[in-house]
């Protein structure tokens, strides 16, 4: 069964590299996301030195990780220990795991992991290679399309359709932390949903607050997708960026709201309607007239 229909909104929990290396957090990271209402969390996974250079691992940067770029990035990376505790956590509470891979060494690992889905992120949606290692894996993919154009987006999903691949899930994105009003540009989802009638489409948001995530409902997202921290103040590139548990509550509330408002688009006359109506119309001739 798909986590993703058009019946319900799916809000996954995008715990990333928010949890700074360190297996305990991760683990209580996905049970606050799962007591506040998420339905999946996702985590990242990176081949270090496949995904950087040399150079780029020697670059000093210091952190609680060490002094360099190097110990940063393996620091921040999980293993198939952690992540087995990971998919044992999850399967425990009932919440849905996967990653996105940035390399197809990290595909390989996640499909041995036996997880739903695949995402890919926006950085690597121009990196044919992978894409076309991932469709070919046969796990459904997520695709966000940050840093895209339309035409970017449709090569994208031409090129994993021609290898074979299913896409679950398209997201639009915009790639800022966070994102100003003005670039989060929600009437994309409604041009995606136009272009790509065949698939559903999604929203992963980096915006301030909750706002654009809730109104994404009105426009058709099938799924939102936030940045998920424990508190914003915590040492990380991406928590700035993120929302917390009570926000992301909020979020969910609102976006349970924002599916019955929505409604199913049917103009009819509802039943509590109907007394008011015997009750204030005077006349009733329109039809036979």
């Amino acid at each position: 069964m798909s986590l993703f229909t058009f019946d319900t909104c799916t809000v996954v929990a995008e715990i990333g590299i928010n949890h700074n290396g360190s297996i305990d957090l991760a683990l209580e990271m996905i049970r606050a996301a799962h007591r506040v209402g998420c339905d999946a969390v996702k985590f990242q996974k990176r081949t270090v030195d496949v995904v950087y250079s040399a150079e780029e691992l020697a670059r000093p940067r210091v952190s609680p990780l060490g002094e360099t770029n190097g110990d940063l990035k393996r620091g921040l990376e999980f293993g198939r220990t952690e992540y087995e505790r990971i998919a044992a956590l999850c399967a425990e509470l009932g919440i849905v795991w996967y990653a996105s891979p940035w390399d197809e060494a990290s595909v390989d690992f996640l499909v041995a992991l036996d997880v739903p889905y695949l995402k890919i992120a926006s950085a690597s949606v121009t990196d044919r290679g992978l894409l076309v290692h991932a469709a070919r894996s046969g796990v459904p993919l997520l695709i966000s399309t940050g840093m895209c154009d339309l035409k970017i987006v449709e090569a994208a999903v031409e090129t994993i359709e021609a290898a074979g691949g299913e896409i679950a899930c398209l997201y639009h994105c915009t790639s800022t932390y966070p994102a100003l009003p003005e670039e989060i540009n929600l009437a994309g989802i409604s041009t995606l949903r136009e272009r790509f009638p065949h698939l559903k489409i999604g929203y992963s948001g980096h915006e301030e607050g909750i706002l654009p995530s809730i109104l994404s409902i009105a426009f058709g997202a099938v799924s939102v997708e936030r940045h998920f921290t424990l508190d914003r103040a915590m040492w990380g590139s991406d928590q700035a960026a993120s929302i917390d548990a009570g926000q992301m509550k909020e979020m969910i509330e609102g976006i349970r709201l924002a599916e019955k408002l929505r409604g199913n688009g049917v103009i009819d006359i509802y039943g509590r309607e109907r007394p008011i109506m015997e009750k204030l119309r005077r006349k009733d001739t329109l039809a036979s007239s």
